[in-house]
């Protein structure tokens, strides 16, 4: 059991980094892999009663790779941590078969009581370089979180969380982006070419309804000069080109 966990560890890091040459490499090199190991022995010392040697472990683990998981967590098959440093992990957090977690991501709660106060990631989520998901709610199957994203609320399956707070980009929203994902069979840091930061799209989306809008009002105002109206007074027209480029 615990050299076919290891066997399926090793293979999800030669599948997901390039940079990875052999399967000794890993083994002997990857902290992410280290940590994993540990975290399994702490895990099963938390469910024994054994807390204290249970932390101990993990507080060790810690030391020696930079990433620190609480020996409550729950963490499913073929997990990668890539590089690893600075990770946190929480408590009641539960990461699913085949995620991927980036250094710098914490997984932490935002409630003092006791119970469930960290996420849970579904299967194939990817979590991104400094990314901050805080709270007891579901990162949905396949999700992927953006670099330095702040996550305060439940990402539906397939669906890409950016910024701070994370706005999600759902997943049909781009569908060149999913295409371009699903060439690459697998996008490192939770990124793909493409991709547009959704705040933007919708002010860029606002410009052209305010543009459309401004026109017709013209179009309106030279009707009713032509049927004999007076009084309108000219308005400095909306310069649309120069607000697109202060949102790209």
């Amino acid at each position: 059991m615990v050299f076919s966990r290891l066997r399926e560890d090793l293979s999800a890091v030669r599948e997901r980094d390039p940079a990875a040459r052999s399967t000794l490499e890993v083994l002997l090199c990857y902290p992410g892999i280290h940590a994993l190991i540990l975290h399994r022995w702490a895990h099963r010392f938390w469910g024994m009663g054994l807390t204290t040697l249970a932390r101990f472990v993990s507080h060790l683990s810690r030391m020696l790779t930079g990433i620190e998981i609480h020996p409550g967590a729950s963490i499913g098959h073929r997990v990668f941590i890539d590089h690893g440093m600075g990770v946190v992990i929480g408590e009641t957090a539960e990461i699913g078969d085949d995620c991927t977690i980036y250094q710098g991501v914490t997984l932490g709660g935002v409630a003092l009581h006791e119970g469930k106060r960290h996420p849970t990631l579904g299967r194939g989520v990817v979590v991104s370089a400094g990314a901050k998901v805080l709270g007891p709610f579901t990162v949905g199957d396949g999700a992927r979180v953006g670099s330095n994203a702040v996550v305060i609320k439940a990402v539906p399956a397939g669906a890409t969380a950016v910024g701070i707070p994370a706005r999600i980009i759902e997943k049909d929203a781009d569908k060149r982006t999913e295409e371009h994902a699903a060439k690459l069979g697998f996008s490192a840091y939770a990124i793909t070419q493409g991709a547009d930061d959704p705040l933007s799209k919708a002010l860029q989306q606002l410009i052209a309804h305010a543009a459309d809008q401004d026109a017709r009002i013209t179009e309106l105002q030279n009707a009713l000069c032509q049927m004999g109206a007076k009084g309108f007074g000219d308005c400095e027209p909306l310069d649309t080109r120069q607000l697109t480029k202060l949102v790209e």
